[in-house]
Protein backbone atom coordinates (compact mmCIF):
# COMPACT_ATOMS: atom_id res chain seq x y z
CA UNK A 1 0.00 0.00 0.00
CA UNK A 2 2.79 2.64 0.71
CA UNK A 3 3.90 1.62 -2.87
CA UNK A 4 0.75 2.48 -4.84
CA UNK A 5 0.54 5.76 -2.35
CA UNK A 6 4.51 6.87 -3.35
CA UNK A 7 3.44 6.52 -7.05
CA UNK A 8 0.11 8.00 -6.65
CA UNK A 9 1.68 11.05 -4.91
CA UNK A 10 4.69 11.26 -7.22
CA UNK A 11 2.12 11.06 -10.23
CA UNK A 12 0.51 14.12 -8.76
CA UNK A 13 3.73 16.00 -7.79
CA UNK A 14 4.34 15.53 -11.09
CA UNK A 15 1.20 17.26 -12.64
CA UNK A 16 0.86 19.85 -9.72
CA UNK A 17 4.36 20.53 -8.21
CA UNK A 18 4.58 20.29 -4.99
CA UNK A 19 7.18 18.74 -2.26
CA UNK A 20 6.81 15.86 -0.04
CA UNK A 21 8.71 13.91 2.23
CA UNK A 22 8.33 9.80 2.50
CA UNK A 23 8.95 8.72 6.23
CA UNK A 24 9.71 5.11 7.19
CA UNK A 25 8.09 4.93 10.60
CA UNK A 26 9.73 1.54 11.49
CA UNK A 27 13.00 3.09 11.08
CA UNK A 28 15.15 4.25 14.23
CA UNK A 29 14.10 7.00 16.00
CA UNK A 30 10.57 7.07 14.63
CA UNK A 31 9.15 5.39 17.45
CA UNK A 32 6.59 8.19 18.39
CA UNK A 33 5.11 8.58 14.68
CA UNK A 34 4.74 4.59 14.39
CA UNK A 35 2.87 4.68 17.98
CA UNK A 36 0.58 7.80 16.44
CA UNK A 37 0.69 6.57 12.29
CA UNK A 38 1.20 3.10 12.81
CA UNK A 39 -2.16 1.39 12.17
CA UNK A 40 -2.83 4.19 9.57
CA UNK A 41 -0.19 3.23 7.12
CA UNK A 42 0.24 4.52 4.58
CA UNK A 43 -0.80 8.38 5.79
CA UNK A 44 -1.05 11.45 4.01
CA UNK A 45 0.08 14.78 6.30
CA UNK A 46 -0.50 18.21 4.35
CA UNK A 47 0.78 20.98 6.09
CA UNK A 48 1.82 18.86 9.48
CA UNK A 49 -2.30 17.97 9.66
CA UNK A 50 -3.49 14.59 8.86
CA UNK A 51 -5.35 14.81 5.14
CA UNK A 52 -5.83 10.75 4.36
CA UNK A 53 -4.48 7.04 5.21
CA UNK A 54 -5.12 4.21 4.00
CA UNK A 55 -5.08 5.61 0.60
CA UNK A 56 -4.39 8.65 -0.69
CA UNK A 57 -7.49 10.30 -1.74
CA UNK A 58 -5.86 12.56 -4.84
CA UNK A 59 -8.74 14.50 -6.12
CA UNK A 60 -9.33 15.97 -2.34
CA UNK A 61 -5.61 16.36 -2.14
CA UNK A 62 -5.09 18.01 -5.71
CA UNK A 63 -8.09 20.50 -4.93
CA UNK A 64 -6.56 21.23 -1.12
CA UNK A 65 -2.85 21.61 -2.35
CA UNK A 66 -3.88 24.03 -5.12
CA UNK A 67 -6.44 25.62 -2.85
Amino acid sequence: MCARAHDELTALRADVGFEYEQVDVDAPGNAELRGEYGDMLPVVLLDGEQHSYWEVDTPRLRADILG
